[in-house]
């Protein structure tokens, strides 16, 4: 059946390539040589274009932007992003974005082919009736939230406690954690359920046309308009530009919007949720965030957690969706999860949080062949694995999962050095240098008592500064503070954060 597919690749050579293969397979070639002309192009065939081949080997790298905007325009149809041979991050950044699947430059023609024909699969799914996200599909409430984890019994807690005011709520977190889902949820526990819940992402619209979207025009209603009376979440706050926080700020201190060509200002009866997967206080010192609206919109702060640090969760988020998505696909039986595979997904980071992971679950449904989902239903992630755990190209899944990884690394050194805390173990002596020496944070000082916190969390940073090489997002991130949180103690301990390394143990 033929499908028009949408290429962008700046590369001219690598697009004749891939157009020929494609359209030696039967399907309809548009091809751009830029994402700004490839997103145009997008806009004017988005009820044609089936699935979209997106280059990512431009020499700025790919822009985290261009497939929010492309699943803005018709949220339906795949993007395959295409990467060169060690640029694991950017893959990594193309499936935090969406991406359905990535592959590795040079491509072999049954690969891309391939990649194709199983997006094409899932678009003619999404056709038949299957929306791209529960989230955008209606009302959903605090029981659709899974909460097996504490972190997100937490995060229900405090989403039932904000349902009952209108304040603003801050939902912090990584992209894909599930910020919209709780945003209904308080939305659906509120007052104002029955009223309109409008969502917009201001990563996914471009700065000259963000004011006129969220605040409206002569021509256009508004975002705060079309949300009158109920909830307006507004995602990625961080990239609202300099004049739209101005106009933001002005309408919660005054409870108005003034419309562009109107001289009348308009009542604004909204409850405003916002989301951002940024440290806002790092963003207000680097003066990208206005410090007034920081501290009229963080009123009621969320940080719902990454899915590696709540894998509690991940069994029962994957049975969840198997279910779903079985109903979805009118299966004569739900579709069982194999424990191989299970295991596989609950070991795995998921850099995409609950989104790849809902994403990973729908593909491998559709495409399932047999009534159980095995390790073999998600190529992605047992590449991913590989990759990330450098085994060798022929080794077995399963052998992979029980090859440490550089966090496992990071946790067996750690427990290594908190040995100390067995019994009968000898400190060699006090201090941070001595420590050091023996490769151990000891726990007790020379008259045998336990040692103060605030020493051993010193030494504990020092040597996650130095395994990550004073990267301070990472050593943040691993930690499990954030950026903010992480200054003020390298502060604490004088250490200079202006070069980390240089006092790391």
């Amino acid at each position: 059946m033929t499908a028009q597919i949408l290429l962008i690749d700046e590369d001219a050579a690598e697009r004749r390539s891939m157009k020929a293969a494609i359209e030696a397979h039967g399907h309809a070639v548009h091809v751009a040589d830029t994402a700004h002309a490839g997103i145009e192009l997008f806009r004017r065939y988005r009820d044609q274009i089936s699935v979209v081949v997106l280059d990512a080997t431009w020499a700025e790298g790919l822009n985290p932007s261009v497939i929010p905007v492309l699943a803005e325009i018709n949220p339906a149809v795949p993007v395959i992003v295409c990467t060169t041979e060690g640029a694991t991050e950017t893959a990594l950044d193309a499936v935090r974005a969406g991406a359905f699947d990535f592959l590795v430059k040079p491509i072999a023609q049954e690969r891309l082919i391939g990649a194709i024909e199983s997006a094409l699969k899932i678009h003619r799914t999404s056709l038949q009736g299957r929306t791209p996200r529960r989230a955008r599909s209606g009302s959903v409430s605090f029981a659709d939230v899974v909460a097996a984890s504490a972190a997100m019994s937490r995060v229900v807690e405090l989403g039932r406690r904000a349902a009952q005011s209108t304040i603003p709520v801050m939902l912090e977190g990584e992209a894909g954690v599930g910020k919209e889902l709780v945003a209904r949820a308080i939305h659906a526990a509120s007052d104002r359920s029955s009223r309109p819940f409008v969502a917009v992402n201001c990563n996914a619209i471009s700065p000259g046309q963000i004011e006129e979207v969220l605040f409206g025009s002569e021509n256009l209603t508004g975002k705060f308009a079309e949300a009158e009376g109920g909830t307006l979440f507004i995602e990625e706050i961080s990239e609202l530009p300099a004049v739209g926080q101005m106009r933001l700020l002005e309408i919660v201190q005054t409870g108005e919007v003034h419309r562009s060509g109107l001289q009348r200002a308009l009542k604004a009866n909204v409850r405003l949720i916002l989301a951002t997967n940024k440290d806002l206080i790092e963003e207000v010192k680097a003066s990208r965030f206005r410090e007034d609206l920081y501290y009229r919109v963080n009123v009621f702060p969320i940080t719902i957690a990454a899915l590696r640090r709540r894998k509690e969760d991940i069994p029962h988020l994957v049975r969840a969706f198997v279910e779903r998505f079985s109903l979805e696909q009118r299966l004569p039986r739900t579709l069982q999860i194999d424990p191989s595979a299970l295991a596989l997904l609950t070991s795995f980071d998921w850099p995409g949080n609950t989104r790849q992971l809902e994403n990973a679950i729908f593909r491998a449904v559709v495409l399932a062949e047999g009534t159980s989902l095995r390790e073999s239903d998600f190529p992605q992630v047992v590449a991913q694995v590989k990759s990330n755990r450098g085994a060798t190209p022929g080794a077995e899944p399963q052998a992979v999962l029980h090859e440490p990884s550089p966090i496992a690394k990071v946790q067996a050194a750690l427990a290594e050095r908190t040995a100390g805390f067995t019994s009968g173990y000898s400190a060699p002596s006090t201090g941070f240098g001595a420590a050091q020496s023996a490769n151990v944070i000891v726990s007790t000082d020379q008259a045998g008592n336990v040692r103060k916190l605030a020493e051993i969390e010193e030494e504990l940073i020092r040597f996650a500064l130095k395994f990550y090489r004073g990267q301070m997002s990472q050593v943040a991130r691993k930690l499990g503070i954030g950026r903010s949180t992480l200054y003020r103690k390298l502060k604490d301990y004088g250490i200079d954060p202006d070069d980390p390394q240089k006092d790391a143990a």
